[in-house]
């Protein structure tokens, strides 16, 4: 078995690539799938006025909606029929998850396996469909209350405006299943992942555009190049950190069979919260701004124009609200993805203990104890990320697209991808490994 294993880590090469046809084919199909995802960011909703649109999506580009627009590839600024993205079911999902960890019945649910799995995946279709309902009424209404963007008003565009947007959420929802199951990589992920990429070539060329004109000196674009890869390089050492607790197994007899002792490994992310704490933060500082954007036409009184010019980028007040909540929501999703009692509960079911702690309730303060140290490590790792962006754009004046945000979502889903990709080839020489030793085994029977 060792040889064998061996043999497989010595052969792991682009020609086995070349022969794994199940591999080719699920690339293909993904590459497929994201491409009729990216044409369907260029088709508009019927009924709209692109010019004047375009002209008032400008003003609010700074706000809410340029976050939105930059994880649905740009759909926002086209006002296409995927403007909408996959939002809807990311906040369906984050939704469900906090309400399995009040509602017992949930709860009870996340336990039964693969069937209990399956219906809380129906009540987040079920949640998606009703969220994509209510945004898609606000910005057909939204549309229509502005000068000039509707070109025939009515009962009938807002009809056509929310069917044709929650379709096309609903249909971004079932590509990221098919990409899943049928592709390669976690499909929501890399919808995500490919809307944010697909603008990169065009922040590049504006920037060196900028280095061009003078508008950014060549020291300033060479800094951000090394800022950039020191980030990435972060992400990638920290995205992959693990704290890892020595499980033991103690010796079992199964009949007349004794079983020696095991040793594993529970393993704890740096980073158990993921992208959703800059996500959320990101999300409720915008908010404002595009609330100040939306009533400017109104007037606000002053004590609320002075709070949101305070809250706008590089000031300080944002950055220490930013700071705050990043390391919040750090917390809080991560004691919600991850229950120390349910884990120390399974560890006593199958007779693993730590060494030195008593199994049960010991096991679970501990475990709790390591989870909150690392994850103080890892809020402040997710301050870094997405403070240092922030930080050069206030001081240089930078249009820096790939934020902290979008930074971690593209190396994140990259080091997933190519995770699943080299065990699915370790997968397919294993099996040819196998075919070798059985038809040698054969040949030698004969």
């Amino acid at each position: 078995m060792a040889s064998a294993a061996e043999q497989l880590a010595s052969n792991l090469n682009f020609s086995a690539f070349s022969k794994a046809e199940e591999l080719k084919k699920r690339i293909w199909f993904t590459l497929g799938a994201l491409l009729v995802y990216r044409l369907g960011t260029y088709i508009p909703l019927p009924g709209i006025n692109l010019g004047a649109y375009a002209q008032a999506f400008n003003h609010q580009a700074q706000g809410i909606l340029g976050m939105f627009n930059m994880f649905a590839g740009g759909a926002v600024a086209r006002m296409a029929i995927f403007a909408l993205g996959i939002m809807p079911y990311i906040s369906a999902s984050i939704i469900v998850q906090l309400m399995t960890s009040v509602i017992p019945a949930l709860e009870q649910l996340k336990k039964d396996g693969e069937q209990g799995r399956k219906v809380i995946n129906q009540y987040t279709r079920y949640g998606t469909v009703l969220l994509a309902t209510v945004q898609a009424y606000a910005i057909a209404v939204g549309l229509q209350g502005s000068q000039g963007i509707v070109t025939n008003p009515g009962p009938f565009f807002l009809f056509s405006t929310v069917i044709t947007l929650v379709g096309g959420t609903m249909f971004l929802m079932w590509l990221g299943e098919q990409i899943t199951a049928r592709g390669i990589g976690n499909g929501i992920s890399l919808i995500i992942f490919s809307g944010i990429v697909a603008n990169l070539p065009q922040a590049i060329s504006g920037t060196l555009e900028l280095g061009r004109t003078g508008a950014l000196s060549t020291p300033v674009i060479l800094a951000i190049i090394i800022l950039t890869i020191a980030v990435i390089g972060i992400i990638v050492f920290v995205e992959r950190a693990q704290r890892r607790l020595l499980i033991q197994y103690p010796k079992r007899q199964v009949g007349n069979r004794m079983f020696q002792g095991d040793t594993s490994h529970l393993p704890l992310k740096l980073n158990t919260a993921g992208v959703i704490p800059p996500i959320f933060a990101s999300s409720l500082l915008l908010l404002p701004a595009t609330i100040a954007g939306f009533a400017k036409s109104e007037g606000l009184p002053g004590w609320a124009t002075t709070i949101l010019s305070s809250l706008g980028h590089g000031q300080p007040l944002y950055m220490a609200s930013y700071a705050a909540m990043i390391v919040f929501f750090a917390f809080f999703y991560t004691a919600l993805v991850f229950n120390p009692k349910d884990t120390a509960d399974q560890l006593k079911k199958h007779s693993g203990f730590i060494p030195g702690i008593r199994p049960g309730e010991r096991t679970a303060e501990y475990i709790d104890y390591v989870l909150t140290r690392i994850t103080v490590l890892g809020a402040a790792y997710l301050v870094l990320i997405c403070m240092l962006p922030e930080f050069l754009i206030s001081w240089a004046g930078v249009p820096f697209y790939l934020g902290g945000t979008s930074l971690l979502i593209v190396v994140s889903v990259t080091l997933d991808t190519v995770a699943q990709i080299q065990g699915h080839l370790i997968a397919h020489q294993y099996e040819g490994l196998i075919k070798k030793s059985k038809l040698r085994g054969g040949k030698r029977n004969r």
